[in-house]
């Protein structure tokens, strides 16, 4: 998954429950309603009850609105933390640590903190800051392209995912999953070769030329093209809350998701704009 966030969280579970799984549950005053609904949509020859149905039917329901608007609200925090950073680049490094540790504590908290959620949006604002100030200052200009450029991946995507050209689907999430960790286990290679002196390029094995052509291209490229996944993930995630009618502080977890996905996405595509114009 594009936020492993998600996979902790019992309402975003599709599993299908077992009858010991549904009396727990019905034993908890407020998933009973839930229960009931859901075994009889099963006795009418339904799907059979999963935990996103019988977590359902909130009297405050997650919806499109309340999600973007709690979108809106961590990306207003980022983009005022990434002012700071960009008049204070130093603390890109302390931003980027932060990130991480929260991001991991995000990961295995079962329980929703929006207070976390927001320490991150300041923490990642810092970093993705205090990285856009250093490379506009190498490649003027770079950080609008990167925007741009990020806005319109963010934007094709959401169209084709509405239209519903796109989906996800189980057996694309393993191999995006598995893309995912292929793709970290290679940034923390390249990062060691790099920090330890093995290689002296300023990006690594990602300088490296394949036919003519900067491997941190090629990698550059897959990787949006995995972000770009990774936000359909982002969407199907929402679109289920809301058809399950989860409680709204459900949202955050999908606000949180779409800000992990568009600075990771941003951040490829700064980092492929850097190489192809420092290649000219």
């Amino acid at each position: 998954m594009s936020n492993p966030a998600f996979s902790n969280m019992p309402a975003f579970t599709d599993r299908t429950l077992t009858q010991q799984e549904l009396e727990e549950l019905y034993r908890q005053p407020a998933a009973q309603k839930g229960v009931e609904r859901a075994v009889r949509t099963a006795q009418a020859g339904g799907p059979m009850p999963t935990m996103g149905s019988v977590m359902g039917g909130s009297a405050t329901p997650m919806t499109y609105e309340n999600t973007i608007q709690k979108t809106a609200a961590l990306f207003g925090v980022l983009l005022l933390a990434a002012v700071v950073g960009w008049n204070i680049p130093l603390l890109a490094l302390p931003g980027a640590l932060v990130g991480l540790g929260l991001a991991l504590v995000i990961a295995f908290k079962k329980q929703i903190s929006v207070p976390l959620f927001f320490a991150y949006a300041v923490a990642e604002g810092l970093f993705v800051g205090g990285i856009s100030g250093i490379f506009n200052a190498q490649w003027a200009g770079i950080v609008f392209q990167a925007v741009l450029g990020t806005l319109i991946v963010f934007g094709v995507t959401l169209a084709l995912f509405r239209s519903g050209k796109i989906r996800a689907s189980a057996k694309m999430n393993k191999i995006a999953l598995i893309a995912l960790i292929g793709y970290a286990v290679f940034s923390l290679v390249n990062f060691g070769l790099m920090m330890f002196g093995v290689i002296d390029d300023p990006w690594g094995l990602r300088g490296v030329q394949v036919f003519g052509i900067p491997l941190g291209v090629i990698i550059g490229v897959f990787a949006i093209g995995l972000a770009a996944y990774c936000l359909v993930m982002d969407f199907d995630f929402i679109q289920r809350g809301v058809e399950n009618q989860l409680d709204q502080k459900y949202g955050w977890m999908g606000a949180y998701g779409l800000l992990v996905t568009l600075v990771w996405l941003y951040l490829e595509i700064l980092r492929l704009l850097a190489i192809l114009r420092g290649n000219e």
